[in-house]
C-alpha cells in the first residue's frame, strides 16, 4: 500500500468513534481472529447495544428493512445482483455503512432463484418515506 492510500483510509475514518468491540479488549489473539468494531460518527451517540448482524439469506428472501445496507450485502450470496438507490433524494450510495434499507424487493419470504435483488434506502439518521 502506498502512503497516500494511507493517508485517504486515515482521512475516511477520522470523523468516527469506535463503541463497542469483539473479541473485547485484552484478549488473546491468534492471527485467525477476526475483530469486528461497532462504529458511529463522532457526533452521533452510541447505541445502547450493537444491532445484530442479518442471518445469510438461504433460499428465501429475509425481511431486510431496517438493517444496515452493509451488512444486508454480506448476508446475500457474493454472486447476488445488487442495485441500491437513494429512497429520500437522489444521491449516489457510496458508503453503504451510512444507510439502512427502506424497502426491499423481492418481498421477505420470496424464494430466492438468482433473480436481481434491488433495496430502496435511506442514511441511517433518516426517516424511510
Amino acid at each position: 500500500m502506498h502512503v497516500e492510500e494511507l493517508g485517504a483510509i486515515s482521512r475516511l475514518h477520522a470523523n468516527w468513534k469506535v463503541c463497542s468491540q469483539t473479541p473485547a479488549g485484552g484478549s488473546s489473539l491468534d492471527p485467525a481472529t477476526a475483530i469486528d468494531f461497532g462504529a458511529v460518527k463522532l457526533e452521533e451517540a452510541c447505541p445502547a447495544t450493537d444491532a445484530p448482524a442479518p442471518k445469510p439469506a438461504g433460499d428465501t428472501m429475509p425481511n431486510f428493512v431496517g438493517q444496515g445496507m452493509k451488512a444486508v450485502r454480506s448476508a446475500l450470496p457474493s454472486n447476488a445482483s445488487i442495485t441500491v438507490k437513494d429512497a429520500v433524494q437522489s444521491r449516489m450510495v457510496l458508503q453503504e455503512s451510512n444507510w439502512k434499507v427502506c424497502s426491499q424487493n423481492p418481498a421477505a419470504g420470496t424464494a430466492l432463484t438468482g433473480q436481481p435483488v434491488s433495496f430502496t434506502v435511506a442514511k441511517t439518521d433518516e426517516t424511510c418515506p
